[in-house]
């Protein structure tokens, strides 16, 4: 409690009043909050300054305290006011600039001994406690202002971090399958849950997959088939419509592994000629 026990001996012939014991605490924490006091009463007087003692005439009412302070960087200034009700001690501080109000009430016998008022070292009680309930709850909820000049309280300037790659290397990721050719087979997205069932309503895939399993969509390039196998000759250019079902006339080295086109008829046709 470095400046109260000061503080204290400098009003000890005045303080003959446990409240008034409790109020210099409560100016002790204002002042080592950064604030400084102005004077008494509700309205400026002439010639204020700022002082970290209490100005003369702080206790001249038992029953009601009224005290000015301001920040020393000047952009708070507070009034305070403490009034005794029985045993109990109800500071009511404002802030002027932004008008908040912060309350705090406390029992005078809990924190001050009136039988040691002229001795520093006995009078108060509960120190810690009393310290804490006056920061939290008159303190704290203003906004306590920054000293100047402390480089401990100065806001240090955040570190750059460089910004993140678009993908995040992950050793244990799989990477997405791509087909040998460089070519995404247009597939459906199984996660879906619309496309479950799609395949029943397009078994040849026209839109979708398909329910039939065709090894020759599988990403691979499928392998052209050759009209002319078996022939002495090649067919002429156009002989056969690209697309078209066509049998070759004999066997040959480039007929595509797989099922024959033949092997699947649509459903319902039995035509053997077809």
């Amino acid at each position: 409690m470095a400046g109260l026990e000061l503080l204290y001996a400098s009003q000890a012939p005045g303080l003959s009043r446990p409240q008034d014991s409790l109020l210099c605490f409560v100016h002790w924490q204002l002042v080592t909050h950064q604030y400084r006091a102005l004077g008494t009463g509700d309205q400026p007087g002439p010639n204020e300054r700022k002082s970290e003692l209490l100005p003369a005439g702080w206790n001249a009412d038992k029953d009601l305290y009224t005290l000015r302070y301001k920040s020393m960087d000047d952009r708070h200034e507070l009034l305070l006011k403490a009034i005794m009700v029985d045993t109990s001690m109800i500071l009511n501080v404002m802030d002027c600039s932004s008008k908040q109000v912060a309350d705090l009430t406390l029992t005078v016998a809990d924190y001050i001994d009136p039988e040691h008022l002229d001795d520093f070292h006995r009078v108060y009680k509960n120190v810690e406690e009393l310290q804490t309930r006056v920061v939290t709850g008159i303190i704290s909820p203003l906004g306590a202002p920054k000293e100047k000049g402390d480089p401990r309280k100065e806001p240090k300037p955040e570190k750059m971090v460089p910004p993140a790659s678009t993908q995040d290397y992950d050793p244990l990721r799989i990477p997405p399958w791509q087909p040998l050719g460089g070519r995404q087979p247009s597939w459906p997205d199984p996660r879906d849950p619309f496309a479950v069932g799609g395949e029943d309503l397009d078994p040849f895939g026209g839109r979708r997959g398909g329910m039939i399993a065709d090894p020759l969509r599988s990403g691979f390039r499928r392998p052209l088939i050759d009209p002319s196998s078996g022939l002495p000759n090649r067919l002429p250019p156009g002989a056969v419509p690209p697309g078209a079902r066509f049998d070759p006339f004999g066997p040959g080295g480039g007929r595509p592994a797989g099922p024959d086109p033949d092997h699947l008829p649509p459903p319902g046709y039995d035509d053997m000629f077809m």
